[in-house]
């Protein structure tokens, strides 16, 4: 259930697309002409990570999705190359995320308590600019309450540790706890005026629970729905997602 009387948006992010391009260095499969595939089954839009290193989604990939007519959600780290960037593409939302060279995906929400002084500028610019601003966060009450005082206009909650628990058969306690706990977050976000998107780690088996909580918005959802794409298409993948989130 997403805020009263709207639809729950779903954002399809397109990074492993790139991810499978870059691991033989091609030009194909093209991460905008199958960003267009989600957008025909059922996407509301796109989301990419341009990371520091590269490693998928590159500076051409991110200018051609923007020209594309839908929304584009830009993860990036804070950092001053990325301001640049998205201050010269100004997209439509920028998600800011934490960011290490070794790690495989994203592990873990951006800690806004510990980098408050850094973020508060780098946000100011992009709100300057009208981008959107959304942090990454962990589930926790500091977390949303320093996300409120460096006014993001959403926060992103991290749904990993919920999606990992959904896994551990017979012990239902861990998954009731992480989802509790977003499901308080999301209270608390929107107490404070903050709008509540979710996403990581979320697939077919794990989404349900996570998109039937008040105040949620968007889902964010990418590995998930580009491997079942090698199976039935990305089209199809995206509208069976589309139908599992209500």
């Amino acid at each position: 259930m997403a805020v009263k009387g709207s639809k729950l948006r779903l954002g399809v992010n397109i990074d492993h697309i790139a991810t499978l391009r870059q691991a033989r260095r091609e030009d194909f499969p093209d991460p905008v002409a199958l960003a267009k595939e989600a957008i025909a089954g059922g996407a509301d839009g796109i989301v990419c990570h341009l990371r520091e290193d590269r490693r998928h989604i590159n500076d051409a990939d991110v200018k051609r999705l923007h020209r594309l007519r839908t929304r584009l959600d830009l993860e990036m780290a804070a950092t001053p190359e990325m301001l640049r960037i998205a201050l010269g593409l100004r997209p439509d939302m920028v998600t800011l995320v934490p960011e290490k060279r070794q790690e495989i995906t994203t592990e873990g929400g951006l800690d806004v308590v510990r980098h408050y002084r850094r973020l508060k500028p780098f946000i100011n610019k992009l709100k300057a600019a009208g981008i959107t601003v959304s942090l990454f966060i962990d589930p926790e009450k500091e977390q949303v309450k320093t996300a409120a005082l460096l006014q993001a206009d959403f926060i992103e909650l991290h749904t990993g540790k919920y999606a990992r628990s959904a896994y551990v058969r017979g012990r239902p306690g861990p998954l009731k706890r992480e989802l509790a706990k977003i499901k308080l977050a999301t209270k608390q976000a929107r107490a404070k005026d903050l709008r509540v998107n979710a996403g990581h780690g979320l697939d077919y088996r794990n989404v349900r629970a996570i998109a039937r909580l008040a105040g949620v918005e968007e889902l964010n959802i990418g590995f998930s729905i580009i491997a079942r794409s090698v199976v039935v298409g990305l089209r199809q993948a995206v509208k069976e997602m589309r139908r599992a989130i209500g």
